[in-house]
């Protein structure tokens, strides 16, 4: 089965051909760091994450744009509110961005540009698109895009100019020819960053900044456009606008949109106060807990915050961890039907619900040639985690995951941007559960050991519920007694 992309501008699913064989050039709109990463924020980034991964898996030369918006109207409102330069504000929080990422197993996009580094092509296409008809100059040094000026308008996200311009309100002191008209550079205010311009002082705005820093790193016409759902409209109908009216030439082929983080009903989201950050939810749930609950939802539809479904995440990753504890290291095979269920759902529009479900179908095979065929199993666990590397997932040692060592020798902890230390303090990754260490719960399976081969059960009961009531889970084998914390 070939690729298949659900695509926006078209609102159906379609083969992906890319423009030049083998190679697929990619931009996603990132982050305005003016505050934390939320989980919306997590979302997007996690599901195009995962579409880089699995272009690459499939052989493809990937050359993918992540942009930062260090220039906007919420960062100098938050800069101004700290007494600080904005430049010191979006530094810090672009540090903390990272930070969120790596702990999420974001793979580093191959560009990350910056707004701010990109004058000269912002006012480069500016000058184009006034050139050309689609811009005008206001008295005041403002610079608007005229939207009839494009017959293409509303292509994207379905809206005609008719029913826009029915409910369109100008404030009466702005210059615009037509209230649909949106700014291209905004004349310098007082006490505002400022560029110089053929128009005056000023600074872009936000839509221009992506069209051009897509168009300088991957050309006037690229493969996939991708971002969250809510910025369909205005801003990507906006960038085709600015695109295709700047260099005359069609803008995206493929156009891709995450669906909202939900919460109570309502879409998840920092105006509407009823958003967690990532380290937030990192304080009790693990990153790699976080993710996995990211994929199990179709990137498309909507993704319902609950902690029942976080809950759900980890259960399901010590299942994947425990079926690839003690196997020995091997090469990946034994496993083409998991393996062909799992290409399928991937090559229709990046399904990882039916990906996960291919996997948990593997993870029963692996169990039961444990027992029987240990090489077998390990070559199967080995695709096993092949296919998770593809989802970002797995990658830890399961020693070491299950027994959540690096939570208690290392606890995930972050410096945020004002000197306050997050560490994890969850339900299973407090002070108290980690107040055995390993050797500390290594030494008391030792004691049970010797209660149980001196038939004192009471005693070797007790040592259970011991390490139960702070969150170990000891398991009897044949091969001895192994733990895991909860």
């Amino acid at each position: 089965m070939s690729l298949q992309i659900y695509n926006d501008l078209h609102n159906k699913k379609e083969e992906f051909q890319p423009i030049e064989p083998g190679k697929v050039r990619m931009y996603v709109c990132g982050m305005t760091v003016y505050d934390y990463c939320h989980l919306g924020h997590a979302r997007m980034i996690v599901v195009f994450d995962v579409v880089y991964r699995y272009l690459q898996a499939k052989g493809y030369d990937v050359t993918y744009v992540r942009n930062i918006t260090d220039i906007d109207d919420k960062i100098i409102q938050r800069a101004n509110e700290r007494n600080e330069p904005f430049t010191k504000l979006t530094q810090r929080f672009i540090d903390a961005m990272h930070e969120d990422l790596d702990a999420l197993g974001v793979l580093p996009p191959t560009i990350e540009p910056r707004a701010t580094g990109h004058m000269p092509e912002i006012l480069e296409m500016i000058q184009r698109l006034i050139d050309n008809g689609h811009a005008y100059v206001t008295d005041s040094g403002d610079v608007y895009y005229s939207v009839t000026s494009f017959k293409g308008y509303g292509q994207l996200s379905g809206k005609s100019i008719e029913d826009l311009k029915a409910g369109a309100r100008v404030e009466s002191s702005e210059e615009k020819c037509d209230p649909l008209d949106f700014a291209l550079w905004k004349a310098a205010k007082p006490d505002e960053p400022a560029w110089d311009s053929p128009w005056g002082k000023g600074r872009p705005g936000w839509h221009i900044e992506c069209s051009a820093m897509s168009t300088k790193a991957l050309g006037d016409t690229f493969d996939i456009h991708g971002g969250g759902a809510d910025l369909t409209f205005p801003h990507h109908e906006n960038e085709i606008a600015q695109s295709e009216g700047a260099t005359c030439h069609h803008f995206v082929n493929y156009w891709m949109h995450n669906g909202f983080v939900r919460m109570n009903d309502e879409k998840m989201s920092k105006s509407l106060g009823n958003f967690f950050t990532i380290r937030e939810i990192m304080r009790q749930y693990r990153p790699e807990e976080i993710r996995y609950f990211i994929l199990t939802s179709h990137y498309r539809s909507p993704l319902n915050y609950d902690e029942e479904h976080l809950i759900n995440a980890r259960q399901a990753l010590t299942r994947f961890y425990t079926a690839l504890r003690g196997l020995p290291q091997a090469e990946p095979g034994e496993a083409e039907e998991y393996v062909r269920a799992f290409n399928k759902a991937m090559d229709d529009d990046f399904n990882t619900p039916e990906a996960l479900a291919a996997m948990f179908d593997l993870v029963r095979e692996i169990n039961k040639a444990r027992s029987q065929d240990e090489q077998k199993a390990a070559r199967m666990a080995a695709e096993l985690k092949r296919m998770g590397s593809i989802l970002g997932i797995l990658q830890d040692d399961p020693e070491k995951w299950l027994k959540n060592e690096r939570a208690f020798s290392d606890p995930f902890s972050l410096q945020d941007t004002f000197g306050v230390r997050v560490v994890a303090d969850g339900e299973n990754t407090s002070a108290e559960s980690f107040a055995f260490s390993s050797s500390k719960i290594e030494k008391l399976i030792e004691d049970r050991n010797t209660a149980r081969a001196q038939k004192n059960w009471a005693e070797a009961d007790r040592i259970r519920d011991e390490l139960k009531s702070k969150g170990i889970v000891l398991e009897d084998g044949a091969g001895g007694t192994t733990w895991r914390r909860e």
